[in-house]
C-alpha cells in the first residue's frame, strides 16, 4: 500500500512539473563549450531567454548527471536543486516576465558523447554527438521533451588543429594559443535532440544549392579520392527534394559529416548530419553499397522531423515513414522508375512476411519497428499519393509543412491538412493503414501490378509456374527471353536458381551483365565442373559483392587452384569493412603450401584487425574469421572483452554472444580467468561476472 501511495505522489509530481513546463517558453540559448578530449570531459555555460507565460515557483530543465557550479538568474544567485537527472530553480516567476537564466557545469557523458581514438593508438581522434534516443541532457541542460523548441547558437573551444562542426552558420574562429574557438548561429528553433557537434580532422567541399544554400561535404584527409563516390549526387538530392516538398529548405546550411563507429547509419541533426564513415566507399563499391539512401533520407529529414516535428512517439511516422519516402523518391529520380517499384516489391515482401508471422504492427504504435515505421510508412504515404492525385498530395503535404514550421504535430495535425487539400475523408486511410496492424499485401500486390510492367512479369512468372503442367524451366526461359530488365533477370536467377540448366547459367554470365553475374554469385550453391571456366571469369567484375561470393566458392570446390585464385585477388581489400581482405589472408592461411613463409605477417596482419585502432565492422569481421578457422591469441580475447563494452550496441552485443560461444569450449574459462591481471573498470567487472555465470 506505502508503495501505491508513493507511486501517485511521484506521478502526482511528475505531472506537476510537466504543467509547470507547458508555462515556459525558452526562446533562446547561447552556449559556450570547452571540451577536453583526452579526459572525457565538458566544460560549459548556457544563457537561456525565457518567457513566463503563467504565474510559477519553479522552473526545470533536463540535466543528466551534469555537475552545476553557478545558476544565474538574470546575473543573480538563484536557488536550485540538482537531482542527477533534472535541475530545478525555485523562484516567484512572474506571468509574461521574460528572464535570463545562466548555468555553468561540468560533464562527464556516459552517453550521448563519444569520444573516439583518445585512448588508444588509432589515428582518427574525434568527439561526436547523438541526441536521438540519448538525451542531448547529458552534455547540456536541455530539454528530453521533443516539444520544447529554442533558437541554440554554440561556441565551442577546442584543439586548433581540428575541425569543430555543428548546427548553424559559422560565423567565425578565434584562436587562443593552442586552442581555436568556433562560433556558430542558427536562426530558428529546433528540439534538444537535434542539438549536435563533431570534432575531427578533415578537409571539406563546399557547394551551392540553386536556391543558394551552402552544402559542406567533409571527408578525412586521406579519403581524398572517395569524397566523390561517396557523396555523388548530393547535390541533385538536395534540389530534387527542394522541388518535390514545395517548401524551401528551412536553415542557412547544410554540412554532412562522416564519423568513425557511429550508432547508426546516419542522423539528421538540424543542418548538420552526422553520418557513419564505412559508406565512405569508392567506384566499384558504389554499385554494391553507397550512401545515396542513407543521404537523401536523412536530408528529407530537415522538413519532416525537424522543421516539424512530432509531439510524441505515436506520431513517429511523421519522421521515418516519411524520411524512407522521399529518400526512395529521390532514388527513383536517379536510378529510375523500376528501381523504385522493386523497392517498394522488396518492402512488402517483409511487411507481409511479418503480418503472417502475426508480428503485424500499427504506424501508431509508438512501440512499433523500424520496419513498420520506415518501410510500412513509405507504403502509406505511396498509397495515400496514389488516392489524391500529385497535385493534391503535394499540396496538402506543402500546406501542412508551412502551417506547423518550425513546432510539433501530430498525426491528426497532417490527416487535416491533407482533408483540407483534397476535399475528402480520409477516415478509411487512417483506419486501414494508420491504425492497421496488418499489411495490406493484396492491395499492394495490384498497385505493383497495375503501375509497373516489370512487377506485372514477374508476378505473372510467378503465377505460371505454380500452376502450368511445362517443365519449369522453359517457362523460366520464355520469361527471360522477353525480359528487357536486367534487375527482373537477376530476381529470375535468385529466385530460381535451382530450376535452371547449367546450358541457362553458362548464357547468362556470358551476358557479361554485372548484376546478372553478381546474382548468380551469390546464389550458386555448387559450381558445377563445367562451368568452371565461366564461374572463374567473375572473378573479373567490378563488384566486391561478387568478389567475395566467387573467391570462397572458387576456393572450396577447385582446391587444385587455390594457389591462382589467391594470386588473382591478392592486393584486393573490398568495401570499408575489408572484406576481401580478411577472407583473402583467411584463405591464403590455410591454404596448403601457400607463401608460408609469408604465414606470421600474414596471421598478424588478420589478428591485428580486432585492435581498437579499427572500426568495429572490420573488427567483427575479424572476429569472425578467427572463431570460425584459426582461433584467438590472448590479445584477440582482451580485444574481445573490450569491444563486449563498446558504445555501438549492435557490435556489443556481438561481441558477448561470441564471449558465450567461446566460454563453451574446453579451457576457455581458464584462459580469461589468466587475462583478469590485465583487466581494469568495466571490463574486469565484465569478466568476472561472466566467469561467476559459468
Amino acid at each position: 500500500m506505502r508503495l501505491t501511495i508513493i507511486t501517485i505522489l511521484l506521478l502526482h509530481i511528475l505531472g506537476l512539473a510537466a504543467q509547470h513546463q507547458d508555462k515556459v517558453n525558452f526562446t533562446h540559448a547561447k552556449v559556450a563549450l570547452f571540451v577536453d578530449a583526452p579526459k572525457k570531459l565538458i566544460s560549459g555555460k548556457v544563457n537561456y531567454h525565457m518567457n513566463i507565460l503563467q504565474h510559477l515557483d519553479t522552473v526545470f530543465l533536463d540535466a543528466q548527471n551534469l555537475d552545476i557550479s553557478s545558476v544565474l538568474l538574470d546575473n543573480k544567485k538563484a536557488k536550485y536543486q540538482n537531482s542527477g537527472k533534472t535541475i530545478t530553480i525555485y523562484h516567484r516567476f512572474r506571468k509574461n516576465r521574460n528572464y535570463t537564466l545562466e548555468i555553468a557545469y561540468t560533464a562527464k557523458p556516459k552517453q550521448t558523447v563519444y569520444f573516439i581514438g583518445w585512448d588508444s593508438l588509432s589515428t582518427t581522434n574525434q568527439v561526436w554527438t547523438q541526441g536521438q534516443g540519448k538525451y542531448t541532457s547529458h552534455w547540456l541542460p536541455s530539454f528530453d521533451d521533443m516539444r520544447q523548441k529554442v533558437e541554440f547558437d554554440l561556441s565551442i573551444s577546442f584543439d586548433k588543429e581540428y575541425q569543430v562542426i555543428a548546427n548553424g552558420a559559422l560565423l567565425g574562429t578565434k584562436e587562443f594559443g593552442e586552442l581555436k574557438k568556433w562560433e556558430f548561429n542558427m536562426d530558428q528553433p529546433m528540439s534538444s535532440y537535434l542539438l549536435a557537434f563533431a570534432i575531427g580532422k578533415y578537409y571539406k567541399k563546399q557547394l551551392f544549392s540553386k536556391s543558394g544554400i551552402p552544402i559542406h561535404l567533409y571527408y578525412y584527409p586521406e579519403d581524398s579520392l572517395l569524397s566523390e563516390p561517396t557523396y555523388r549526387y548530393t547535390k541533385r538530392i538536395f534540389e530534387f527534394l527542394e522541388q518535390e516538398i514545395g517548401v524551401a529548405y528551412p536553415w542557412l546550411k547544410y554540412d554532412q559529416v562522416p564519423v568513425r563507429d557511429f550508432l547508426y547509419a546516419g542522423m539528421e541533426n538540424t543542418a548538420t548530419t552526422i553520418f557513419s564513415d564505412s559508406f565512405f566507399l569508392d567506384s566499384i563499391a558504389f554499385k554494391d553499397r553507397n550512401y545515396v539512401n542513407v543521404n537523401a533520407h536523412e536530408m528529407a529529414h530537415q522538413w519532416f522531423g525537424n522543421l516539424v516535428t512530432q509531439t510524441d512517439s505515436r506520431s513517429h511516422w511523421l519522421h521515418e515513414g516519411f524520411a524512407t519516402y522521399y529518400a526512395l523518391l529521390a532514388e527513383k529520380e536517379i536510378f529510375g522508375e523500376e528501381y523504385y517499384y522493386w523497392k517498394l516489391y522488396e518492402s512488402a515482401q517483409k511487411l507481409n512476411e511479418s503480418s503472417k508471422n502475426k508480428m503485424g504492427e500499427a504506424l501508431t504504435d509508438p512501440k512499433s519497428s523500424s520496419l513498420t515505421f520506415y518501410e510500412k510508412g513509405a507504403w502509406a504515404l505511396h498509397v495515400l499519393r496514389r488516392q489524391l492525385g500529385d497535385k493534391t498530395y503535394k499540396v496538402g503535404t506543402a500546406q501542412y509543412l508551412m502551417r506547423y514550421k518550425y513546432g510539433n504535430v501530430d498525426i491528426d495535425d497532417y490527416l487535416r491538412e491533407m482533408k483540407l487539400a483534397s476535399g475528402t475523408n480520409l477516415d478509411w486511410f487512417k483506419e486501414k493503414w494508420l491504425n492497421g496492424t496488418e499489411f495490406p499485401y493484396p492491395e499492394a500486390k495490384d498497385i505493383l501490378i497495375s503501375e509497373s510492367k516489370v512487377l506485372r512479369d514477374f508476378f505473372t512468372l510467378q503465377d505460371e509456374l505454380a500452376t502450368s503442367k511445362v517443365q519449369k524451366e522453359s517457362v523460366i526461359l520464355k520469361y527471360w527471353n522477353q525480359a528487357e530488365s536486367v534487375q527482373l533477370k537477376a530476381k529470375i536467377i535468385s529466385t530460381y536458381y535451382e530450376l535452371l540448366t547449367e546450358e541457362f547459367i553458362k548464357a547468362a554470365i556470358e551476358t557479361g551483365d554485372v548484376t546478372i553475374r553478381q546474382a548468380i554469385a551469390i546464389a550458386a550453391v555448387q559450381i558445377p565442373m563445367g562451368l568452371k571456366e565461366e564461374f572463374e571469369s567473375l572473378l573479373e567484375d567490378k563488384s566486391y559483392l561478387t568478389l567475395e561470393h566467387i573467391l570462397y566458392k572458387l576456393w572450396i570446390y577447385f582446391p587444385e587452384d587455390r594457389a591462382n585464385y589467391l594470386k588473382r585477388t591478392k592486393n584486393i581489400f573490398g568495401f570499408s569493412d575489408k572484406n576481401i581482405r580478411i577472407l583473402w589472408l583467411t584463405l591464403a592461411l590455410v591454404t596448403k603450401d601457400y607463401e608460408t613463409q609469408k604465414s606470421r605477417s600474414y596471421y598478424e596482419e588478420l589478428s591485428g584487425y580486432t585492435d581498437a585502432s579499427y572500426p568495429f565492422d572490420v573488427r567483427q569481421n575479424a572476429f569472425g574469421m578467427l572463431q570460425e578457422v584459426i582461433g584467438f591469441s590472448d590479445k584477440n580475447l582482451l580485444d574481445l572483452i573490450e569491444a563486449a563494452q563498446h558504445h555501438s550496441w549492435q557490435f556489443k552485443q556481438f561481441s558477448r554472444r561470441l564471449i558465450d560461444q567461446l566460454l563453451l569450449e574446453d579451457g576457455m574459462k581458464k584462459r580469461m580467468e589468466s587475462l583478469k591481471g590485465k583487466l581494469k573498470g568495466e571490463e574486469l567487472r565484465y569478466v568476472n561476472n561472466k566467469l561467476i555465470e559459468e
